[in-house]
């Protein structure tokens, strides 16, 4: 059985090496039991401690270790929205973070369903509205959002996404931002979307939150 602490820092790593993950800016966490292990505020994710994280009970009270990332309440609503969550990603990776700046293609997707993959692997991704980071009114609001999903982007800030294992969940991170930079290299061409028959398909076939179920 793996450890999640080493996962962790291994999907950090993985993370940061892909350029999605400048400087000290994002944060991962990994549910083990009743408790959330988190990275502290201000760690490089290319050099995360599996002995330093910081630990928290599931509503996002700090037990222990060092200070937690200020992002803890994102990490905290997806952990409530859905028992089966065991990971979350919260990056500022740079095309998926420019697509927050734009207008969403739905009430439901900021992102449209470009890709079979983006609807395999992510699936309907809302944009929340503006809030300063670490703001818990705006992780209240994602916890309460009315319909099913893993991955979101906060407005003018960039995406967090969740997953039942850290590897689905960096899986789901990169594809957002393939998936975005796809968009963005469009521009205001028309592309072609799959079809809801077609997205409802691979929703269905992959279990991805997608449509109005």
């Amino acid at each position: 059985m793996s450890d999640p602490r080493t996962d962790l820092a291994a999907a950090g790593a993985r993370l940061a090496a892909l350029g999605l993950s400048p400087g000290s800016s994002g944060n991962l966490s990994v549910r083990s039991g009743d408790r959330i292990l988190i990275t502290p505020t201000g760690a490089d994710l290319a050099e995360i401690d599996p002995d330093g994280l910081s630990e928290l009970a599931v509503d996002g009270t700090h037990i222990d270790g060092p200070r937690p990332s200020k992002e803890f309440p994102l990490h905290s609503a997806f952990y409530r929205r859905d028992a089966a969550t065991r990971a979350v990603v919260h990056l500022h990776a740079r095309h998926s973070t420019a697509v927050s700046c734009l207008p969403p293609w739905s009430p439901r997707s900021a992102i449209p369903p470009l890709t079979p993959y983006f609807v395999m692997r992510v699936g309907q991704t809302p944009l929340v509205p503006y809030a300063p980071p670490g703001d818990a009114a705006q992780a209240e609001e994602l916890a309460g959002l009315p319909f099913p999903l893993r991955a979101a982007l906060l407005q003018n800030h960039g995406p967090v996404l969740a997953g039942p294992t850290m590897a689905r969940a960096v899986e789901a991170a990169v594809e957002l931002e393939e998936v975005s930079a796809l968009l963005l290299a469009l521009g205001e061409r028309s592309p072609r979307l799959l079809t809801p028959e077609e997205a409802g398909v691979l929703a269905q076939k992959y279990d991805s939150p997608w449509g109005e179920s």
